[in-house]
């Protein structure tokens, strides 16, 4: 679909569209003061998401805002009750719709071991949403932060959800991140069945997180009924859509939780490079040290510098459940696509921060002259995007789409630095183009 279509409206049948359902509000920690509804609208448009997580709902200043602001559409979404149009392109000019959602933490001991799980919830409706904060208040404290810490069983949580509503889904966020995850290193369990227990069946997806993407996870056969979803967990409006989900299903609640449930209508993920994660890798940050698997074994899972013990990654912990070699694709697998921000092509392109005035301007310039971002990204022919943002900008395009990066992988919380031509090369780009 180019920028300039306007995708089927809730009701009109069957429609591909992207949506991102994880990410926080202004009230979660260390999230901007940006993170506002039409500030997500204004980002979703421009990037070519139809739709969003609300995030934080279980928060109630959100949660009143979202009541305030948000109108249900009679498929089960919400739009904003007045449309924020503000310096919007024609080209990416969409309806952008919601979803309640909210991240809720749970530590709690199991199994003579204390447990950190992430979990996303998604709700029906508002007023499921409130019913359930009414619930979960009686855990915890939800107004300390967007994203609640509760003293609760992760299979508690999920008990409760569904006991206020049969259409709720909990979803294992970032599932495989080492401290908060449920197969994380550090808190996390070896088997959804471990966790969950007898409600198990009652997990359809789990979300992949920003350091592993589909084929890390299809190595483990345990996994071969679950669905993998990808999710942005933005904390800032700009971080939107840099994981996502293709849906080719209705444009409506019923169509995406079934989508999730069974697979058919989840057409596919938008996902990181893994390896730009910040928990790809082993490592120890305070040090600056990072291992591949084989080096934590052969230093005995301790920091050669100091001697502390590292933090187990995403690839060693795939590694150590995984059942299968790396090659192996299930026959229900979905098609994935690696992908890395517009604005953080245009930023090497340009030899220039992400946040400086002239990226901005070129990024806004592309949009405008092609359509959303991921048209851009995916669709755009490459032609069109060199007259429009530069052959530099171009290149780098064609370069993601065919998966030519070089990546220094992220570690113990430290995102990998991925880089898509060198200094020489952006200028042999350049003369080459002049010369033609």
């Amino acid at each position: 679909m180019r920028g300039s279509e306007r995708a089927c409206p809730p009701g009109g049948g069957r429609s591909r569209f992207i949506a991102d359902l994880h990410i926080h509000s202004r009230h979660s920690r260390a999230t901007s003061k940006e993170m506002t509804l039409e500030n997500l609208a204004y980002w979703a448009r421009l990037k070519g998401i139809r739709v969003m997580g609300t995030g934080d709902f279980t928060h109630p200043g959100w949660f009143e805002e979202l009541r305030e602001k948000l109108e249900p559409t009679p498929e089960g979404l919400y739009s904003l009750r007045t449309m924020d149009l503000r310096e919007v392109p024609p080209s990416c000019m969409t309806d952008v719709y919601f979803i309640p959602t909210a991240e809720i933490s749970c530590i709690y001991s199991k199994g003579g071991r204390l447990r950190k799980v992430h979990l996303i919830v998604i709700m029906p409706g508002l007023e499921d949403a409130a019913l359930l904060n009414s619930r979960l208040s009686r855990t915890g404290n939800l107004t300390a932060d967007g994203r609640p810490i509760l003293g609760l069983d992760a299979k508690g949580l999920l008990r409760i959800t569904l006991e206020v509503s049969e259409e709720a889904l909990l979803i294992p966020a970032h599932a495989w991140t080492p401290h908060f995850s449920v197969f994380g290193a550090s808190s996390g369990f070896d088997s959804l069945e471990e966790c969950f227990e007898d409600l198990t069946p009652h997990v359809y997806a789990i979300e992949t997180g920003l350091s592993s993407d589909p084929p890390m996870n299809w190595r483990l056969s345990a996994l071969d009924g679950i669905r993998l979803i990808s999710n942005s967990d933005a904390h800032s409006p700009a971080k939107i859509g840099r994981e996502a989900n293709i849906f080719e299903t209705d444009l409506s609640y019923r169509g995406i939780a079934e989508a999730i449930k069974t697979g058919r209508g989840l057409a596919g993920t938008i996902e990181f490079f893994p390896e730009e994660g910040k928990y790809h890798f082993d490592g120890h940050r305070p040090c600056n040290v990072c291992m591949s698997p084989d080096e934590t074994e052969k230093h005995d899972y301790r920091c050669p510098v100091c001697g502390r013990p590292v933090t187990v990654g995403v690839m060693h912990r795939v590694a150590r459940l995984a059942d299968r070699d790396g090659d192996f694709r299930p026959p229900q697998a979905r098609p994935f696509r690696s992908m890395v921000p517009l604005q953080e092509i245009i930023s090497e392109a340009l030899k220039a921060g992400v946040g400086t005035k002239k990226v901005q301007q070129l990024y806004l310039k592309a949009v405008r002259d092609l359509g959303p971002e991921f048209t851009v990204l995916m669709d755009a022919p490459l032609d069109e995007i060199e007259r429009s943002a530069g052959e530099v900008v171009a290149e780098g395009v064609r370069r993601i789409r065919e998966g030519r990066v070089s990546i220094r992988p992220g570690f113990d919380g430290e995102y990998g630095k991925i880089s898509i031509f060198g200094s020489v090369e952006r200028a042999e780009i350049k003369g080459q183009a002049t010369l033609f």
